[in-house]
């Protein structure tokens, strides 16, 4: 028996677009490594593309494909940075958090990596509006989000009164050290500076 109906062909199977391969994390962390070294040793303005690829050891396609340019790769790097956050102290005694706090943050700060690069995107950061997001995202909102931890585990034990300010409460407690090591970059702390900066900020994020 013969029919005019066409058979239905099958359709072609489609092939993935050329260039679509998965990116490799391991070369993407790679780069992201780079790109620190890189700010480290020259500095944003002198910073380039080839020179990342270079000291991550790959091609500048592999960086072309991830991030369009420069300031694109500096930003998400420097916007992870805020993401990854730093550990919650829970010592129970809020001048005991505010010690621990002050110890991991002021090792973070004066690595010779960071030490470099923050200077450097402060000064980028006063003529790239980009930039200055992005960096008051990575040093404000990272150590704002465990400082508001650190405020409310104290209200919880009964040690800062609930209401407290708490802009003004986290000004105090992040403020002078990033002061210190970040803005007059004092070459090192004097004995016993971190202890006493935990006291005293604790002191007064009570009194509030």
């Amino acid at each position: 028996m013969t029919t005019n109906a066409e058979e239905p062909k099958p359709r072609p199977r489609r092939r993935a677009p050329a260039g679509a391969a998965v990116l490799r994390e391991d070369v993407t962390e790679a780069i992201r490594a780079a790109v620190f070294e890189e700010l480290a040793a020259v500095g944003y303005a002198r910073m380039s593309i080839e020179g990342i690829a270079r000291r991550a050891g790959v091609g500048k396609t592999a960086v072309y494909r991830r991030w369009r340019s420069k300031l694109h790769l500096v930003l998400d790097v420097v916007s992870a940075i805020a993401v990854q956050g730093l550990p919650v102290p829970d010592t129970g005694s809020l001048e005991g958090d505010l010690r621990l706090l002050y110890e991991v943050t002021s090792r973070a700060l004066r690595h010779p990596v960071a030490s470099q690069i923050i200077p450097d995107l402060q000064a980028e950061a006063a003529r790239n509006p980009e930039i200055a997001e992005a960096l008051q995202k990575a040093l404000r909102e990272g150590q704002a989000g465990v400082a508001s931890k650190i405020v409310a585990a104290a209200q919880e034990r009964g040690e800062v009164r609930g209401g407290v300010d708490e802009e003004l409460a986290l000004d105090m407690i992040s403020g002078p050290l990033y002061w210190r090591s970040v803005v007059i970059r004092s070459p090192k702390l004097p004995k016993g500076y971190l202890a006493s900066l935990a006291r005293a900020t604790a002191a007064a994020v009570t009194a509030l």
